[in-house]
């Protein structure tokens, strides 16, 4: 019995721990940092919703920023009006898979279901099929570094810690004080994920309210992923 045990402990391991420490580690097939230090990439998970987004989404208009939304297939399909204005708005639209649960607990063909099913959705609202792909709190299974085909998996070199409400909008733009070229942002524009709080992208947006006038003044270029 303890063999079985430990076996299942060993093969969990084996699904988890070790592409954490590949990809988190060593980097090894993700992307998380842009070599170009006169540009930075805000991105956004667990969208859309359908009070914040479209706020944020003005708030990026207003001040010429383009950025990268990683999508749930669920939201995206509920919410097709904000997809598009995504896509007619210049942004990027990535992949946050069709649920929001972990990949570590997930079966690798459940994994790539959700992923085709939310590019299916994303294509049938824009026309384009998207290829990047951030999995739900940046966990990848050994499957997803093993099997990942077509689609780039980006994770992030700057995170706000957004997704609660303590701190308020302050703590964010503590946070994202020392941004530098280069960096890959993570924020979130819903509240309506396992860990979130519901009006928690109020402070993300009112942070940023003053982060992208700083940005400016740092002469950094706002920019989607692809472009980074």
């Amino acid at each position: 019995m303890s063999c079985i045990i430990f076996g299942l402990i060993f093969l969990f391991l084996l699904y988890t721990a070790l592409p954490y420490f590949l990809s988190r580690g060593l980097g090894l097939k993700i992307f998380k940092k842009g070599a170009d230090t006169s540009k930075i990439a805000f991105t956004f998970d667990d969208g859309p919703d359908p009070i914040y987004t479209p706020i944020l989404l003005d708030l990026l208009k207003k001040n010429e920023v383009k950025a990268t939304f990683f999508v749930v297939g669920q939201r995206a399909k509920k919410h097709p009006e904000l997809i598009r204005r995504m896509y007619q708005e210049g942004h990027l639209i990535g992949i946050h898979n069709f649920v929001h649960q972990s990949n570590w607990f997930m079966s690798p063909w459940k994994v790539r279901r959700g992923l085709e099913d939310t590019a299916d959705i994303i294509e049938k609202i824009t026309g384009v099929r998207p290829v990047y792909y951030r999995p739900p709190w940046g966990l990848l299974n050994l499957f997803d570094l093993i099997l990942k085909g077509s689609y780039k998996i980006i994770l992030w070199s700057v995170m706000a810690e957004d997704w609660r409400t303590t701190g308020g909008s302050e703590k964010i733009k503590q946070r994202l004080a020392e941004i530098k070229g280069g960096d890959v942002i993570l924020l979130h524009d819903c509240g309506e994920t396992p860990g979130a709080e519901l009006d928690a992208p109020r402070n993300t947006i009112n942070a940023l309210k003053d982060v992208l006038k700083q940005v400016k003044i740092k002469g950094l270029a706002c920019v989607r992923i692809d472009e980074l």
